[in-house]
């Protein structure tokens, strides 16, 4: 198996440390896993999308922008 190596700020690492009972390779094999099956469905559904990057920013700037309107609605400014 490969080996890869993984560097974490050393306050995380102390809180790692009181859980030896952990296998902290298996944890980061599980959540690597678990992003590339994402990025695998993201990158077939955008493998069928018409949308240029432009486009997908554009969208992405309408959708945030709703978001914070209904925010400020609901909570105030």
């Amino acid at each position: 198996m490969p080996t890869i190596t993984l560097s974490v700020p050393e306050d995380l690492k102390q809180e790692m440390d009181e859980f030896k009972e952990m296998n902290w390779s298996e944890v980061a094999r599980a959540a690597i896993r678990e992003k590339v099956a994402q990025l695998a469905i993201l990158k077939s559904i955008t493998a069928k999308s018409r949308l240029t990057g432009k486009d997908a920013l554009e969208i992405g700037r309408k959708i945030r922008k709703g978001i914070h309107e209904r925010h400020v609605q609901k909570y105030g400014a």
